[in-house]
């Protein structure tokens, strides 16, 4: 354990805590959402949507997964097998392919608008050559990033209140989950191994999600999701493997074995799903997955906030406009996070 990177990474987790969505001008929630908007996507791309579209294709299950949360699953007619656990996804048209999405069946269920996440940037250009509204989305590398997605997906569908709330929502657990490691001097180091010295690294989805849920990533030094030979992955020694509910062997194989997490036979269980859709469900259940096993003697069942209790939020502002307009604007506590997110890359994390 490292107590000058627990001093970075609770300095990020308390300013992912306090970053709520601006709040728009007293009765300019109906304004803000409405049609046409034209907001420029992670391409460089103004997309101009005329009308709330009635038939969205999501190209990635956790632009599907928002969808659901912020009250826009009836507008969705096409999704990834990868979101089939959805309540009703049975009923929506599998748009998947071998390799990312098929354009065929895409354009076949006549969407008005296709949100396409990062993963699924190879499909966007040949999407548009046939005529398709895309938007698509930047790589999240943090919480915020997964709120201002959240806006922007609520914005282009006529869903901002549900985004708003699905928001709260999230804040609100982080919030509470924060509450539960605060004043933890020394916080666990883990270690989220992929498979063939393949870990998740600083600045991903996967590490901010530790971050929020107390722990120290092991592999935080480095970016991304990088390969590393079994010297160093021992060199990481971590407190405890992150793994997935069906994955076990790791921890009996070199070099996992010879760190303290395999000595001790320590390990935290999360579900694959949580950790690699990046979206608001995934953030929520995998930080309270995560806080519950690290944490078992200061977690409790009350610590989870649902999101009855979080209704009506106000609607955050994005800018856009009928030309020139940008994409989601980040809030000035937003801002904060990113610049100390920035900051936290030093140590590595998120």
């Amino acid at each position: 354990m490292r107590r000058l990177a627990t001093l970075v990474a609770g300095v990020v987790v308390l300013a992912a805590l306090a970053a709520t969505p601006a709040a728009a001008s007293a009765g300019q929630s109906g304004q803000n959402c409405a049609f046409p908007v034209t907001m420029t996507d992670a391409t460089g791309t103004e997309v101009t949507v005329e009308e709330r579209p009635d038939r969205v294709v999501t190209t990635n299950p956790s632009a599907a997964q928002t969808m659901w949360e912020i009250g826009g699953r009836d507008q969705v007619v096409g999704l990834t097998q990868y979101a089939s656990y959805l309540e009703g996804a049975e009923s929506r048209t599998n748009v998947s392919a071998s390799f990312g999405v098929s354009r065929e069946t895409v354009v076949g269920t006549n969407p008005d608008l296709v949100i396409a996440p990062n993963s699924s940037s190879g499909d966007v250009q040949g999407l548009r050559d046939a005529g398709l509204t895309v938007y698509h989305l930047p790589a999240p590398t943090d919480v915020d990033d997964i709120r201002q997605a959240t806006t922007t997906i609520g914005r282009l569908t006529g869903n901002c209140q549900g985004a708003a709330d699905t928001n709260a929502w999230m804040n609100a657990n982080i919030e509470a989950v924060g509450n539960v490691t605060a004043g933890v001097d020394d916080r666990p180091e883990v270690l989220y191994p992929l498979g063939s010295g393949y870990v998740a690294a600083g600045n991903t989805f996967i590490d901010a999600v530790l971050a929020t849920a107390g722990a120290d990533n092991a592999a935080g030094e480095y970016t991304g999701y990088p390969q590393l030979n079994d010297e160093v992955i021992a060199q990481t020694d971590p407190d405890a493997l992150v793994l997935h509910n069906q994955t076990g062997y790791l921890l009996d194989e070199e070099p996992y074995a010879s760190t303290t997490a395999g000595r001790q036979n320590a390990v935290v269980r999360v579900r694959e799903r949580d950790m690699s859709q990046p979206g608001p469900r995934s953030v929520v259940n995998a930080i309270h997955d995560v806080t519950r096993q690290l944490y078992p003697d200061r977690y409790n069942d009350s610590v989870y906030v649902p999101q009855s209790a979080v209704e009506g939020a106000t609607p955050a502002t994005v800018s856009e406009g009928t030309s020139g307009g940008s994409g989601p604007g980040f809030t000035a506590l937003g801002g904060v996070v990113a610049l100390l997110a920035a900051t936290l890359v030093a140590r590595r994390r998120c």
